[in-house]
């Protein structure tokens, strides 16, 4: 049985949990929360799970408990001295043997570079939590695409992807000082790596793709008015008519793939979408085949008159936005987007001492090119890759939030 430990106890840690019961030969024996917060033990005992243990203190749990992996789900600015403590311990005699980061892996290509030359250095297996890969539709469409499609008429040649919702939940994410960034750095991660995965073919592990080209755009559509401004900074004290940050981006990568041809991945992510809730959409285009995906065109649909009025909540679609009209809705979200397929695969490679097929050295590379994107929006021009600049690289809402706050 793997026991692994939690490190965060915020919303992605609840997908996770939920996940975990459908995972077997694995079990979450304990969390990290810094604030001690008990949210995961009171959801473990909704959904019939073993509760888990809580700290406050990551040490102090590293050291008490016996734990074999690691699910890093901490914000992005804390990554970097996480992982420290984790290989502190683990030179000195933790049991820790694997870890696997929520994306994306930091806020920038030098901090995520130094994660993972960390990790390697203490030896530990590493994995990278991009659920959207592990989506059973897209793993399923992928296959039948390449070898249905491709086996027949030739690889694809261009993807697209889309994440949309009208903003995060934690307030973190909204402050670029944290997270590094906005839209692009927080949803963008999700849709470069899913139109990679559908254009590289199956069993290649990107290894078919050289990108060689970025081309990057980003705008405050929505959060920059006055009225949405007022609300931000109400609830969570962040002033963007001071520090914007872009809750629109769109960025489009060339490959050159492994036989000569050039594919491209298009991806289109945003806070400012209003809709019934979370839309991923994918598309992949071939010679002789085309591939859709939706999520907000499930199987079930239900529908509540304006008679039927309650509290708001999320009990349909993750970033619900409303509660009456014709609703979508997904009888489980943890499988629907991934997590549930994603936590089967880790904990099996983890299991038997191997590295998932998602790992670290492909969370760096998504960085990467999420770095390239930002310097193209900011530029107004392509970004030709390879780029040695962009390990010194930092997005321009980060520059600016860095200088509001006095360089801290």
């Amino acid at each position: 049985m793997l026991r692994v430990g939690f490190v965060g106890s915020g919303f992605v840690a609840r997908f996770h949990l939920r996940a975990f019961a459908s995972v077997p030969n694995a079990i979450v024996s304990s969390v990290y929360s810094p604030t001690g917060r008990r949210d995961l033990v009171a959801l473990a005992r909704e959904i019939g799970y073993p509760e888990p243990s809580v700290y406050s203190d990551l040490r102090e749990m590293l050291r008490k408990e016996k734990i074999d992996a690691l699910w890093i789900l901490t914000p992005n600015h804390t990554r970097l001295d996480v992982t420290r403590t984790i290989v502190e311990e683990v030179t000195q005699g933790s049991s820790v043997k694997a870890v696997a980061y929520e994306k994306p892996l930091a806020r920038n290509l030098e901090e995520a570079a130094g994660i993972l030359e960390l990790v390697r250095k203490a030896g530990l297996l590493h994995g990278y939590l991009e659920n959207q890969v592990f989506a059973p539709s897209v793993v399923r469409g992928r296959e039948i695409a390449w070898r249905r499609g491709a086996a027949l008429t030739g690889r694809p040649y261009l993807s697209r992807a889309a994440e949309e919702h009208g903003g995060p939940h934690s307030h973190w994410f909204w402050n670029p000082a944290y997270s590094g960034g906005g839209v692009l750095l927080d949803m963008g991660c999700h849709s470069i790596e899913a139109g990679r995965y559908l254009l590289s073919e199956p069993g290649k592990n990107y290894k078919d793709l050289k990108p060689v080209k970025v081309v990057g755009f980003t705008e405050t559509l929505k959060w920059r008015r006055p009225l949405y401004v007022e609300k931000l900074l109400k609830a969570h004290g962040v002033d963007y008519r001071v520090i914007p940050v872009e809750d629109y981006a769109r960025v489009v990568i060339t490959y050159e793939a492994e036989d000569g041809t050039l594919a491209v991945a298009e991806s289109s992510n945003a806070w400012s979408f209003v809709g019934p809730g979370l839309r991923l959409t994918f598309e992949l285009f071939g010679p002789e085949y085309y591939m859709s995906i939706n999520t907000l065109q499930p199987e079930l649909f239900v529908f509540f008159s304006r008679e039927v009025k309650g509290p708001a909540g999320e009990d349909l679609v993750e970033k619900q936005a409303a509660e009456q009209g014709l609703m979508p809705a997904l009888p489980d979200e943890a499988f629907a987007y991934g997590y549930i397929y994603e936590d089967q695969e880790f904990t099996r490679a983890f299991a038997e001492n191997k590295t998932p097929r998602e790992n670290l050295f492909h969370a760096v590379e998504v960085m990467e090119l999420l770095m390239a994107a930002y310097k193209s929006a900011e530029i107004g021009e392509p970004v030709k890759l390879p780029d040695p600049s962009l390990r010194e690289y930092r997005p321009l809402p980060y520059r600016r939030a860095l200088e509001e706050h006095g360089g801290k």
